[in-house]
């Protein structure tokens, strides 16, 4: 017999991201990097850690090997245990054959086996691609005291963003009335988070019957948790209040990483009481230059700033040379942005470089067509060639040369 533990983590980590385009090409979603020292999947295996969860196991999918490299044995979050840990599940570890992972119900069907050896009470299921501080221990609480099958934590959004949502509808209790997925017209605006926490006795079975309905999609949104609610079990949705954000498209992953520089945002990283760990490169300081001119910005170690950096996150080892420009922007590690080259409202990635005097995006407001404007994003590893120009809203993964006048 397994010995017992409360309750384990489920990291759902396998998405493509298809949404973010070229910064997902070659690495899964919750591998990108945010906050100028960070991952997406720092959030989730932080909060776990935070909680007292610590055995996590995250399934991964699409390009898991940069996701796997980077968290590795566990150790910058503590979780390299000697009994639980963190484990990395790719579709190889199942229960018949080798197949992918059809969907989310069906990914952790595949890993019964594993949540068997830890024997738990209650699973909590997660998503590795969001933004967000939360204590899963007190959900847990709330879980267990309403002797629930199934708890969802509940956001409420802004009507207007209603209907891009899975929404609840709620009793006075706060147990789950109804459920509409993503409705034209809404009737609620608690949306759920895509954090659960279930009784492993009841999921288990479900999951089971789940895999054996030809009809079913696999999901978890879609199909298990409606079976449960249709079979009578006892479903509760628990309120956050926190900051929570989705960054599954370019404009949210831009917005999320620009939120820290506002004061306004109820996101502050520094707050020791709630550490979010991270795999940190190990880098020299960053070097300002007395020519530089650096407004309300984030710049992590072994950047070199020369230029004007206004509103915008450098990430570790970027540098921004003598008169290059520099605002509400995103440089992820290691891209260089040339003397004279004009970034704005834009994503560089990884290892790319800016040549000189090359534009990459522009303010809205120097837009004709508001409709046509949005972030540009240049993938990892492009040379931007000097005097070269990527548009708003343009996505790019090759290298770009100057066009010929």
């Amino acid at each position: 017999m397994a010995r017992k533990m409360e309750c384990i983590a489920m990291l759902l980590a396998g998405g493509q991201g298809s949404r973010l385009g070229v910064l997902t090409k070659n690495i899964a979603k919750p591998a990108v990097p945010y906050g100028g020292k960070y991952r997406i999947i720092d959030f989730p295996l932080s909060n776990c850690v935070n909680s007292g969860i610590t055995t996590v196991g995250v399934l991964t999918q699409y390009q898991p090997l940069e996701l796997n490299d980077y968290i590795g044995n566990g150790q910058p979050w503590d979780l390299d245990r000697a009994h639980g840990g963190v484990h990395m599940l790719s579709p190889y570890q199942q229960i018949k054959g080798m197949e992918w992972y059809k969907g989310t119900a069906n990914a952790i069907y595949q890993n019964i086996n594993f949540i068997d050896r830890y024997n738990p009470e209650y699973v909590a299921v997660l998503s590795g691609d969001h933004i967000y501080k939360m204590d899963y221990n007190k959900m847990l609480e709330y879980h267990k005291k309403n002797n629930a099958a199934c708890t969802i934590a509940m956001l409420e959004v802004p009507w207007e963003d209603a209907s891009r949502f899975g929404l609840m509808v709620l009793n006075d209790d706060n147990s789950i009335a109804e459920f509409q997925e993503k409705p034209k017209n809404p009737t609620s605006n608690k949306a759920s988070m895509g954090v659960y926490i279930f009784t492993w006795s009841k999921l288990r079975q479900y999951l089971i019957d789940d895999e054996n309905n030809p009809e079913s999609s696999n999901d978890f949104g879609h199909d298990v948790i409606p079976a449960m609610h249709k079979a009578g079990e006892r479903m509760f949705a628990y309120l956050f209040d926190g900051y929570w954000k989705d960054v599954g498209t370019i404009d949210s992953l831009w917005e999320a990483n620009l939120d820290l520089l506002n004061p306004k945002v109820d996101l502050d990283l520094s707050d020791t009481s709630w550490k979010i760990y991270s795999k940190t490169p190990v880098a020299p300081p960053q070097y300002i230059a007395p020519c530089a001119d650096i407004q309300n910005s984030m710049v992590a170690e072994g950047s070199k700033v020369f230029g004007h950096v206004d509103y915008s996150i450098l990430f570790d080892n970027v540098t921004v040379e003598e008169g290059a420009k520099v605002r509400y922007s995103i440089i992820m590690p290691g891209a260089t942005i040339k003397a004279g080259a004009d970034v704005e409202y834009s994503i560089v990635a990884e290892n790319s470089v800016i040549g000189e005097k090359a534009t990459v995006g522009s303010r809205p407001e120097d837009s004709k067509n508001r409709a046509e404007w949005g972030i540009a994003v240049v993938g990892a590893n492009v040379n931007v060639g000097d005097g070269a120009k990527v548009n708003p809203k343009e996505m790019i993964d090759s290298d770009r040369v100057k066009e010929a006048e």
